[in-house]
């Protein structure tokens, strides 16, 4: 099992994206996604979030609201992934030359036209929302083939 984290760091109607190549062997190559990564033993989601914003990015955010968590079963390696979403409004800083990728800030009306993982398009728009939510998206090679959520 592995403990993630994932957040969309928003500004002027804009969302700051991450277009994955750079990496060797990435499992998303060639895909826009925000910004996270896996959390180190014993730290926080909160911090988990903050520490990866930093190091892909360059930015120091603070206050990352926690909009809900989703569960990838069986993603990578057979092992399941969950994964906690945020969206931080508040930083300073500049952005560097990212590590895993290319950095660009994306118009909020255009982020669905990304290449995106098929689960990001349906799970992206819940970020608007108030209700916060769990949910389950299964893939198979791949490919987006079921999900389910609860809003609470």
């Amino acid at each position: 099992m592995k403990l993630a984290t994932l957040c969309y760091v928003k500004s002027n109607k804009q969302t700051l994206m991450l277009h994955r190549i750079k990496k060797a062997n990435d499992m998303h190559a060639g895909k826009w996604n925000g910004l996270g990564g896996k959390l180190h033993p014993g730290e926080t989601p909160e911090a988990c979030a903050i520490r990866e914003i930093y190091e892909e990015s360059g930015l120091r955010v603070t206050n990352p609201r926690l909009h809900g968590i989703i569960t990838f079963p069986a993603f990578s390696q057979n092992e399941d992934w969950y994964c906690f979403l945020f969206t931080a409004t508040e930083f300073t800083g500049s952005l560097i030359d990212s590590p895993e990728g290319v950095l660009a800030w994306v118009d909020d009306d255009k982020l669905l036209g990304l290449n995106l993982w098929p689960g990001d398009r349906i799970f992206i728009p819940w970020l608007a929302n108030e209700a916060f939510f769990s949910a389950k998206f299964e893939y198979v090679n791949g490919e987006l083939v079921d999900y389910d959520v609860v809003f609470y």
